[in-house]
């Protein structure tokens, strides 16, 4: 009897014993957790770099996410992310590249397409870490704007009018781009036009922008050195003229200055066409509202708006005259021009960088 009371309480001892383990082990992972939860950016970063799970699609916008690693002293390698975000739904990717307007509203928003992390994730803004480079302009040919600068500033006055349209108006614009022949749903595509007119009415420091397409001299000499840095070139004679190209050997603002102005006459040429850097959606709404809305016809234009997406870059078919206007990043006309083309740049449409890296919480 005295043997089974014995037993009795050393079991109640061990169950207490086990308890009070319980507790201490759960107080510990609480607190790791916590400790995740507090990371700074600057150890998010040093982390993921350590652990080879920084992503990038290798596609023009590497060199944000080279110069952000190069910030805190880490190789510039990252690991090839694919166009969707299952590499960071797996875990497979720690920090993965996201645009505002696009992967991070699938990786955020629970509609068709979207991973629903709603608030469980945060953002690394290529802005706020001093790395950003600007995104989407229009561009054309030294030589088109040279022989048709009536053309080019009716282009840009009405391009401008129907962006500031879309941005004040940003679910039209949305429906505008889907009937155009979206490749992406109604809720996506409003998401993306709401997200796309925070980046074109605020700049890379986060002052509001109200004068559409100007070219900040500061935030495009930015650029400019960042690509000097990270863009690499086979051909030597290439990288030496990427090395001494300077500002005024990429862009033109007095073509800018007299749409802005209306001083303009007669377009030389009336029928035109814009090369897009990717399908219709709403990273490119001001064009179709434009259209849409007849701003083009306005001025004497008549527009055809051409899909990206295929074989021919957006430089190439601007610069060998299958298309007279088109979309491009900064750095990619950067590369363009040091490669031999002779491209201008003539209105910067997003005033900074739509790039973030996303992580889970």
């Amino acid at each position: 009897m005295k043997i089974k009371k014995l037993l009795g309480m050393l079991t109640i001892i061990a169950l207490i014993a086990t308890m009070f383990s319980g507790c201490g082990s759960q107080e510990k992972t609480s607190s790791t957790d916590a400790t995740k939860a507090e990371m700074t950016d600057e150890e998010r970063i040093l982390s993921a770099a350590k652990d080879g799970k920084v992503g990038n699609w290798g596609l023009g916008n590497e060199y944000e996410i080279q110069a952000l690693l190069t910030k805190y002293g880490q190789s510039t390698d990252y690991l090839v992310q694919s166009f969707d975000m299952d590499g960071f739904d797996d875990g497979s990717i720690t920090l993965a590249s996201a645009m505002t307007y696009n992967e991070l509203g699938l990786v955020v928003n629970d509609y068709e397409g979207g991973y629903g992390y709603g608030d469980k994730v945060g953002t690394i803004d290529m802005n706020d870490q001093g790395v950003a480079m600007l995104e989407d302009n229009i561009f054309c040919s030294k030589e088109f704007a040279k022989n048709n600068p009536n053309t080019v500033k009716a282009f840009i006055a009405a391009s401008l009018k129907g962006w500031e349209y879309a941005c004040e108006h940003p679910d039209e614009a949305a429906q505008i781009v889907f009937e155009a022949g979206s490749s992406v749903s109604t809720d996506h595509q409003k998401y993306m036009a709401k997200e796309v007119a925070k980046l074109i009415k605020t700049d890379t420091k986060g002052n509001a922008v109200s004068d559409y397409g100007r070219m900040d001299e500061e935030a495009m000499q930015q650029t400019l050195d960042l690509a000097k840095k990270y863009i690499k070139l086979d051909d030597a004679k290439a990288a030496e003229k990427l090395s001494s190209l300077t500002l005024d050997d990429i862009r033109d603002t007095s073509y800018l200055d007299g749409a802005k102005s209306n001083d303009f006459g007669t377009p030389e040429k009336k029928s035109v066409s814009i090369q897009l850097k990717w399908l219709p959606q709403a990273q490119f709404m001001g064009y179709f509202v434009a259209k849409a809305k007849g701003y083009y016809d306005e001025v004497g234009l008549s527009v055809d708006i051409v899909s990206g997406g295929g074989d021919i870059g957006e430089t190439t078919a601007v610069n060998n005259g299958t298309v007279d206007f088109g979309v491009t990043w900064v750095s990619n006309l950067i590369s363009a021009n040091s490669g031999g083309m002779d491209l201008l740049e003539i209105a910067q449409i997003y005033q900074r960088s739509g790039l973030v890296l996303v992580y889970k919480k």
